[in-house]
């Protein structure tokens, strides 16, 4: 996540419906509980932890007691609920000597404060259960702490672990995980096998096939993964399938019978997702860490120049959903004009600008008509404003010059090649032009438009046919020499 280009925008619920979800996660919801059963007898240690005697009444409180569930997992549910009870503010430590609380000034946020206020208590949450998770079993920790000298302290130094490092493996993973959910053609809303997630962390990019050493590492990282999807799983940050532990059975079995084990079923080694609630708090620890993180209808409120800007870099579906939002703020006639004057411009990001003012335009209704008829005659965007006005049915069109329709496939080739580079579609449009134009090229290398020599170039290396391809190389060489 250290790359400083901008991440694909993500598609956020509103955040009243972010709240909703935040209240209803198991484990905050069990802390609000707790925090509203604590009265003048609840007794907290020295670290604020519930004492040893209460955990039973909060694991009834939670009714998490007399259900079958075994006793110390539910003593466990209960303790680890309090803490995110205290670390949140939602129960305040008045006295530590005497180990009483009283009930927080957050828990008020619950009843009169707002969706953002629901959200900022649990994001304290999630960096509470983070900082849990990046932290390996504890009977391992006790047995690397050097008592000798009766000091007490964990050596760090005898445990293969190291916090720092822990933390920002896991930061990577949730960041990588992120990337695959909002960048186009990843996962989207679906789930992501565990081993492909630790494999992004391990194998490098450059890397063939994997040596068994690093299919070695990624199996461990993909077990750590496994206990820790487990603890984030309650606050709502992800939806997790665990490991089956039935494969790992399997594994041995295979591995004394030296015989193969059957991974077609690749669920079996574990799936996540982030949800929703999710996505808004990996975005909120990305922003708070400066990372740039868009999110569809942070650019609403923003000029036309910004959008088209900015869009330019989105993905279709992100760009058409920002654009989306975009025009329904704003009245047709009006947003047509703004959307017409960003569009202009010589430099290499405008054939994309006009290719995304093209979107927007098509969102905008009839009344947009007399913003398209007054940049009829500007040699920029009257080829686009001849296409609107058709499109939409109306009469008295001028026809466009032979000049301005060449200029507009120039453009809009320029676009393409920016927004998809080297693509089919693209290919395909190449071929089209040149089979429809028998003298094309003999014609658009003279095309006054800064992008003319590298789109006839790109022709030339597109184009399938021998003979077509050179005719466009020529071209291109003859629009270079031309514009010195």
């Amino acid at each position: 996540m250290s790359d400083s280009s901008p991440l694909p925008p993500v598609r956020l619920p509103a955040e009243a419906e972010l709240a909703r979800d935040a209240l209803a996660t198991p484990l905050l919801s069990r802390a609000v509980q707790l925090a509203r059963w604590a009265g003048p007898d609840t007794r907290v240690g020295a670290g604020g932890e519930l004492v040893e005697e209460q955990l039973p009444a909060a694991a009834a409180e939670l009714g998490l007691s007399g259900t079958g569930d075994d006793d110390g997992e539910a003593v466990a549910y209960a303790s680890e609920a309090w803490r995110i009870a205290v670390d949140t503010g939602l129960v305040e430590i008045v006295d530590e000597e005497e180990g009483t609380v009283t009930v927080g000034d957050e828990l008020g946020v619950l009843t009169s404060g707002g969706p953002a206020d629901v959200l900022g208590l649990w994001l304290g949450a999630l960096d509470s259960v983070l900082a849990d998770a990046s932290v390996p079993d504890l009977d391992d920790l006790v047995d690397a702490m050097d008592l000798e000298g009766g000091s007490g302290e964990i050596d760090f130094s005898q445990l293969d672990w190291d916090p720092e490092a822990e933390s920002e493996f896991l930061e990577g993973v949730l960041g990588n995980l992120y990337l695959l959910t909002v960048a186009e053609g990843g996962a989207g809303d679906g789930p992501v096998p565990l081993p492909a997630l630790a494999a992004s962390m391990i194998v490098p990019d450059d890397m063939g096939e994997p040596t068994d050493d690093i299919l070695e590492q990624v199996s461990d990282a993909m077990m750590r993964l496994d206990d820790q999807f487990r603890l984030l799983g309650p606050v709502g940050l992800v939806e997790f399938q665990p490991v089956d532990e039935a494969l790992m059975a399997d594994i041995d079995e295979a591995a004394e019978a030296a015989e193969p084990v059957d991974d077609s079923d690749v669920s079996r080694y574990g799936m996540v997702r982030l949800t929703p609630l999710g996505l808004y708090g990996i975005r909120a620890r990305m922003l708070e860490a400066g990372v740039d993180a868009p999110a569809v209808g942070d650019l609403a409120d923003k000029g036309a120049d910004v959008l088209l800007d900015s869009t330019s870099g989105f993905p279709q579906a992100a760009a058409q959903a920002e654009i989306e939002q975009w025009v329904a703020r704003r009245e047709p006639l009006g947003a047509a004009r703004e959307l017409l004057a960003a569009a202009r411009g010589a430099d290499e990001g405008a054939p994309l600008r006009r290719l995304r003012c093209q979107q927007a335009l098509s969102l905008v209704g009839a009344e947009a008509e007399p913003a398209l008829r007054e940049v009829l005659d500007d040699p920029e965007l009257g080829g686009l404003a001849r296409v609107w006005l058709a499109e939409h049915g109306f009469a008295d069109v001028p026809a466009p010059s032979e000049d301005l329709v060449f200029w507009l496939t120039v453009d809009t080739i320029a676009a393409q090649l920016s927004l998809e580079g080297n693509s089919d579609e693209l290919q395909a449009l190449v071929e089209g032009l040149a089979a429809q134009h028998s003298g094309f090229f003999a014609a658009a290398w003279r095309v006054e438009h800064p992008a003319t020599p590298d789109v006839l170039e790109a022709m030339g290396r597109l184009h399938p046919d021998k003979k077509v391809a050179k005719e466009a190389r020529k071209a291109a060489f003859k629009a270079r020499s031309a514009a010195q």
